[in-house]
C-alpha cells in the first residue's frame, strides 16, 4: 500500500507539471483565433493521444479485455469526456478574459468538488482520523482564500464585465471538472486500467466539442473557414492536446492509487506551472505594480499549500479498508469479477489478463503510424505564432517536463507495470 501511495503522489506532481504546460498553446486565443476553435483542435490532439499512448504502452488487445470485464464503464467514460469538453472550452474563455496566470488557480477549485464526491460516494476519508480530516478541511480553506485573492487581483486588471465573465467561466470549469472525477473513481475502484478508460473518455470529448464548435461559429461551413484560417497553428494546438493527455494519464494514476480527494489536489499544483508559463514565458503581469505580483503569487502559494495539506494526509489502513468496501460494492452492482476488482486495487492485472501476452498487433502500429503522420504533416505547414515569449524560460520548463515524465514512468513500470 505504501508503494502504491508513493507512486500515486509522484504521479500527482507529474500531472501538475504536464497539465500546466498543456494550457500554454491556449494563448493563441490572444491572436484572434476563436476560443471554440482552440478548444476543438486541442480535443483533436487529445483524441489522437488517447488512442496512440495506450496502443504504444499496453496494446489495444488489453483495452478490449478491460472492456469485456466492465462494459458499463464505457457509458461513464463517455459522460466524463462530455464534461471535460465543456469545461475545457470554458477555460479558453477564462484565459482570454483574465489571463492564464489568474484563470488557472480559479478553475482548480475542482479539488473541493472532487473531495466532496470522494467522501460522499466512495468512502474516502472514512476512518481517516481527526488529524487527516483537519488537514483536508484546513487545506480546503487555504485554497478558498487563495482563489478569493486571485479573483480580487483579476478584477483590478480588466474591465468589470470581462473580469466577471472570466471568473465565472473559470469557476464553472472547476465545477464540471470536479464532477468529472466521479466516473474516474468508479472506473478505478472497479479495476479498470487508466490506459483503457481514456480511450472511452475521448469519444464523449470529440462528439461534444464538435457539436459545440458547429453551433458556436454558425454551421459546419463557417467552422471549416475558421480551421483553414488557423491552419498555420494547427500543430501547436494539437500538441497542446497531446501534452494534456500525458498529464491526464498521470492524474488518473494518482486518482487510482491515492483517491480523488488527494490525487486531484496534488495534480492541481498545475496552478504553479501555469503561473510559471504565464509570467516567465509569456510575460503576463509585466509592467504592473508590486502589489499585483504579491496578490497573484501569494494567492497561488496559498492554494498550493492547501492542496499539499490535503494530498499529504496519507491513507490509513482503516480508510483503505473502506475503499475496498466501495470497490466490491461497485463490482457487485455491475456484475464485475471479484478477481478483476481486487487486482485493480492492488495495482496488478488479474491472472487471466496476465496470461495474455502484451504484444502489439497491426492495429496498434496502424494507430501509432496514423497519429505520427498527422503530427508530422501539420508540423510541416506550421509556423511559430506571432507571440512574444521568452525562449530560455520555455526550454527550462520543457526540460522539467521530460525529467518528471521519466521519473513517473519508471516508477509506474517498476511498481505496477502500468496496471
Amino acid at each position: 500500500m505504501r508503494s502504491l501511495q508513493s507512486v500515486g503522489i509522484l504521479c500527482g506532481f507529474g500531472a501538475g507539471c504536464w497539465l500546466g504546460a498543456a494550457e500554454a498553446p491556449t494563448k493563441l486565443v490572444t491572436i484572434g483565433i476563436s476560443p471554440v476553435v482552440v478548444s476543438l483542435l486541442m480535443v483533436a490532439g487529445v483524441f489522437l493521444a488517447r488512442w496512440t499512448l495506450p496502443a504504444l504502452m499496453r496494446g489495444t488487445g488489453q483495452i478490449g479485455w478491460d472492456l469485456r470485464q466492465a462494459p458499463h464503464l464505457v457509458v461513464w467514460g463517455i459522460l466524463a469526456g462530455c464534461l471535460w469538453a465543456v469545461a475545457n472550452t470554458l477555460t479558453i474563455f477564462a484565459i482570454r478574459d483574465v489571463g492564464l496566470s489568474i484563470a488557472f488557480p480559479l478553475w482548480n477549485l475542482n479539488s473541493l468538488v472532487g473531495i466532496l464526491w470522494g467522501i460522499v460516494l466512495f468512502n474516502e476519508l472514512r476512518n481517516a482520523g481527526v488529524r487527516r480530516w483537519l488537514s483536508v478541511l484546513g487545506g480546503a480553506l487555504l485554497m478558498f482564500m487563495g482563489a478569493a485573492l486571485l479573483a480580487f487581483a483579476s478584477s483590478m486588471q480588466t474591465t468589470p464585465q470581462h473580469a466577471t465573465r472570466g471568473i465565472v467561466a473559470a469557476l464553472a470549469a472547476g465545477l464540471l471538472w470536479g464532477t468529472m472525477y466521479v466516473p474516474y473513481r468508479k472506473a478505478y475502484l472497479t479495476g479498470m486500467n487508466p490506459l483503457s478508460f481514456v480511450t472511452f473518455f475521448t469519444i464523449g470529448e470529440l462528439v461534444t466539442m464538435s457539436v459545440i464548435a458547429v453551433m458556436y461559429v454558425g454551421g459546419s461551413s463557417a467552422l471549416m473557414r475558421e480551421l483553414l484560417r488557423a491552419r498555420e497553428v494547427l500543430f501547436w494546438l494539437l500538441l497542446g492536446g497531446f501534452v494534456w493527455v500525458v498529464g491526464d494519464l498521470l492524474q488518473q494514476y494518482a486518482a487510482k492509487y491515492v483517491g480523488i480527494s488527494r490525487g486531484i489536489p496534488l495534480s492541481n499544483t498545475n496552478q504553479l506551472w501555469g503561473l510559471a508559463w504565464g509570467m516567465l514565458v509569456f510575460g503576463e503581469l509585466r509592467g504592473h505594480g508590486l502589489s499585483l505580483y504579491i496578490q497573484v503569487i501569494g494567492g497561488s502559494l496559498l492554494m498550493a499549500a492547501g492542496a499539499g495539506a490535503i494530498a499529504l494526509s496519507s491513507v490509513t489502513s482503516e480508510e483503505h479498508g473502506r475503499w475496498h468496501e466501495a470497490a466490491h460494492r461497485e463490482g457487485k452492482r455491475y456484475g464485475v469479477s471479484a478477481d478483476y476488482v481486487q487486482a485493480g486495487l492492488a495495482g496488478t492485472d488479474s491472472k487471466r489478463a496476465e496470461s495474455r501476452a502484451r504484444s502489439r498487433s497491426w492495429v496498434d502500429w496502424s494507430v501509432i503510424s496514423v497519429a505520427t503522420a498527422v503530427f508530422v504533416g501539420l508540423a510541416a505547414i506550421s509556423r511559430v505564432p506571432d507571440i512574444a515569449l521568452n525562449w530560455r524560460a520555455a526550454v527550462v520548463l520543457a526540460v522539467a517536463l521530460v525529467v518528471l515524465l521519466g521519473w513517473c514512468g519508471a516508477s509506474l513500470w517498476k511498481v505496477t507495470r502500468f496496471s
